[in-house]
């Protein structure tokens, strides 16, 4: 059951490469059970903008916060930790190992490592079986439970995209940044993609950065339309849709 709640904010994100901002005055919130989309031609700044949320890319100036941590210009790894979990536009998995294998790794990531002692043999028993557990959910909630055995390398591409969510469910994130879920999938991986991120929506904050138009009216309950680095509009799927000046800019285009 999702609750109410701001889990990440961004205000004011601007980034720049010398003269260039990619970013410029950024702002939004992500809400605990709400899908907010961000959407734009290319070239707009939203694989910038998710950068800068994720840790990758240190902002210029603005701040992000994280169930209430200041996570501005802290490393990936960092805000990872803190519950933060992202896909990228270009699939992230170890293609040699089997599906359960990407996946328990990712589990293993959460795991406290300490120097080892023959005393601690039971914790360390009990990290195994929370390992496995995280494990076996993410593979359920991602759909791949019957996959798992699978060398990832010959997974569909659609297949690929579902276990790297996977592998980010499994580090337990609140917040999910999703870059280009959709991107190359047949009608039929669309429709399991999607129905997949209705599954998370609940429990979680999901930023989705897609260019399939049919999927975002679908899934989002806000968007944010960015245009040159600038946000030119925010607010639900109607009011988007019905926008005069995103209508010139961005949804004419292919509509």
């Amino acid at each position: 059951m999702s609750t109410a709640e701001v889990l990440l904010s961004a205000r004011g994100l601007t980034k720049r490469f010398g003269g260039l901002a990619a970013n410029q005055d950024v702002s939004l919130d992500l809400w605990r059970g709400r899908i907010h989309a961000v959407i734009g031609p290319n070239g707009a700044g939203k694989s910038t903008l998710t950068n800068l949320l994720s840790g990758d890319l240190p902002p210029t100036s603005g701040t992000v916060t994280l169930a209430g941590h200041d996570i501005t210009g802290q490393a990936p790894h960092e805000i990872s930790r803190l519950g933060l979990g992202r896909s990228y536009q270009k699939t992230n998995i170890f293609l040699p190992l089997s599906v359960e294998e990407n996946v328990r790794l990712a589990s293993q990531s959460r795991q406290r490592h300490r120097p080892w002692n023959p005393l601690h043999w039971v914790d360390a028993a009990t990290a195994h079986a929370t390992v496995r557990e995280r494990c076996d959910r993410a593979l359920e909630l991602a759909g791949l439970t019957a996959r798992r055995r699978v060398v990832a390398g010959t997974c569909s591409h659609g297949e690929q995209r579902q276990l790297e969510i996977a592998m980010t469910l499994a580090t337990h994130p609140q917040v999910l940044l999703l870059d280009e879920p959709l991107a190359g999938m047949g009608v039929a991986e669309a429709e399991r993609m999607v129905e997949l991120l209705l599954r998370l929506k609940p429990a979680h904050a999901i930023m989705l950065v897609e260019h399939d138009m049919d999927a975002v009216f679908t899934l989002a309950d806000h968007l944010t339309v960015m245009v040159n680095g600038q946000v030119i509009a925010s607010g639900t799927p109607e009011a988007i849709r019905n926008d005069a000046g995103v209508q010139a800019a961005y949804l004419g285009e292919e509509h």
